[in-house]
Formats: C-alpha cells, structure tokens, sequence
C-alpha cells in the first residue's frame, strides 16, 4: 500500500471514529437532558427556572398576598368536608386526589391541575375561591407528582389523557355536572392540550394560567437558558428518546395545536414579566383559539404571580368570563 493510500485509510478511520463519537454524545446528552427533565427523581421547577426579572415592588407584594392566601386556605382546608379519591390511568398508573365537597345542591365543578414538579395542595389556594362561589372540587396530583404514580412527568401531553378520565370521574358522582378546567403553568399547558380532545358537553370553561405553547417551545428556550445549546442536534435527540421512554415527542406535545381544534371557551392568563414561560406565547395562544375567549395580561407579574398580585380582580375576570358563557 502507498503512503497515499495508507494516509487516506488514517483519516478515513479518523473521521468515523470522530462520527461516531459525536453521534455517542449526542445520544447521551439527549438521554440526559430527557432525564434532567422529565425524570421524577431529579426534575425541580426551582432549578430550571430563569432568573425573575419582575422588581423588588413586586416580589414584596407578591410575598404578602400569598402569606394572607396562605393562611385563609389552610382555615378553609381544615374546615372543608374533603376526600381522598383514586383511578387508574390508562397505563396502569394509580392516580390521587381530593375532592371537596363544598354543596350537595350544587352541580359547579372545578377540576384544578398543578404546574411541574408540584403537587395538588399547591391549587388549593385557587380552589377556596371557587368553593365561595359554590363548585365542588376536584384536585388530583398529576402523574409523577405528588402521591400519584409515576416515573416520567407527562408535560400535559399525557396528562390531557387522565384529566379526561377525571372528567368521567367526576360525571360518575354527578351526571349534570358543570366542569371548569383552571390549570396553572404546566397545568395550563394541560387544560389547553385537553381542550383538543373530544370532551363531553358538562366541559364549559377552560382558564389557562401561563401554560406554554408546547413542549418544543417551552423546551428550546430552557436549553438556551440552562445548557447555552441550540435545537440541534441535542433537543431533536433529546426528543426522540423521550418518544422512546416516555411514550412522546416534545413536538407532538403541543397545546397551541390542540387549541385550534377546541370547541370549549377559553379565559388566557399571563404575567407581563414572565421568563420561564414566555408572555408572547400567550398571544399565540389568544390568536389560535377558535371558540369564545378573553386575555388577561397581568402588568408585572412574573411567572405564576398572576393571582397574588391582584386576587380579587383576578377572579372578578375568571368568573366574569364563566359567567358570559
């Protein structure tokens, strides 16, 4: 063999041991940051979360409305008739909630969906509003969360599938009932994506708190902020194994889409100063339903601040827009 020819052979090998290297790494940081994110056991919204770029006025008025939401809900909790309920998914998952039991004569329900890597006691200071306006209650901790089984976190996408059966749930315990769906963050991102699906009629109102366009989006711009990396190769990596393990691709995952098949009147909350999800998806969101809808921009508010900025005319525009329908 030539010198030439051998020195084409060593970068031959060269090159495909550099290809293949790369494609190894991309593979593990795309089983990483699937892990990183979707994993029980290591996901943490405090971790992921950008800096608050909300003011110090803010933060202050924010910390007191919810020390004083705080104590008036947990009076009413321990005062509250309450059970713990459970149903299977459709997986096999053994899924928890409580129901609050606010009036037998009462046919109102509110069904209230948590955010990441929180639990169902986190809505229990949005479910006392609606227990004054006379709803009887449903809180489940989603998959993943709380007492609810679970390994991978759903993101809303598998979650639309057990809201759905909490619906049904619900409808077992009172056929006439009247459904409100209010989720928060990852709970909003939830109702949205349950919005698409084929609901029963007792589904009135949708109020999504600043729940995000998909998981895509929401996913590109946690990679940017935390890991300084771009959709590719990784996320699109990062995606396909999540299809793999956790039964879904972060583009299918999208509430927009689901959206714009909804019949369902949807109510659209934000914070004006909300990094982690981003405002503008709000309007996309706004723009793309189809049904019945309103928008309420919260000015200041960083992500899930919206109530405790302002909790009473927060809920003077919620019931204002259930009441319209």
């Amino acid at each position: 063999m030539s010198k030439k020819s051998k020195r084409s052979t060593i970068i031959k090998r060269i090159v495909i041991i550099a290809v293949v290297a790369l494609v190894a790494l991309d593979l593990f940081a795309g089983n990483y940051l699937v892990s990183f994110a979707l994993s029980r056991a290591s996901a943490s919204g405090v971790a992921v979360a950008p800096t608050p770029t909300t003011t110090e006025d803010t933060q202050i008025t924010v910390n007191k409305v919810w020390e004083t939401i705080s104590k008036l809900t947990d009076e009413w909790v321990d005062s509250a008739k309450k059970t713990v309920v459970s149903i299977k998914s459709g997986d096999g998952l053994d899924l928890v909630g409580n129901i609050f039991n606010t009036d037998s004569n009462s046919h109102k329900w509110l069904i209230a969906i948590h955010g990441y890597t929180g639990k169902r006691q986190h809505m229990y200071s949005y479910a006392r509003y609606y227990a004054e306006k006379g709803y009887n209650i449903l809180t489940p901790d989603m998959r993943s969360h709380g007492d609810s089984e679970g390994k991978l976190i759903g993101m809303g996408w598998l979650d639309k599938e057990d809201v759905k059966l909490w619906i049904y749930y619900v409808l077992d315990l009172d056929p006439q009932a009247e459904i409100v769906l209010h989720g928060v963050s990852m709970g909003g991102a939830t109702v949205m994506m349950t919005s698409g699906e084929d609901l029963p009629e007792n589904v009135k109102a949708i109020i999504d708190d600043c729940g995000y366009t998909s998981v895509w989006d929401e996913f590109t711009d946690e990679a940017r902020y935390l890991f300084h990396i771009s959709q590719f190769p990784i996320l699109y990596t990062a995606s396909a194994i999540s299809k793999i393990r956790a039964g879904y691709s972060f583009q299918e995952a999208s509430a927009i889409e689901q959206v714009k098949k909804t019949n369902i009147p949807i109510f659209f909350i934000h914070g004006s100063e909300d990094n982690f999800v981003n405002t503008d998806m709000v309007y996309s969101l706004y723009e793309a339903c189809p049904t019945q809808k309103d928008i309420y921009v919260v000015e200041g508010a960083g992500h899930g601040q919206s109530l405790y900025l302002n909790p009473n005319l927060y809920f003077q525009k919620v019931f204002s827009f259930i009441d319209s329908l």
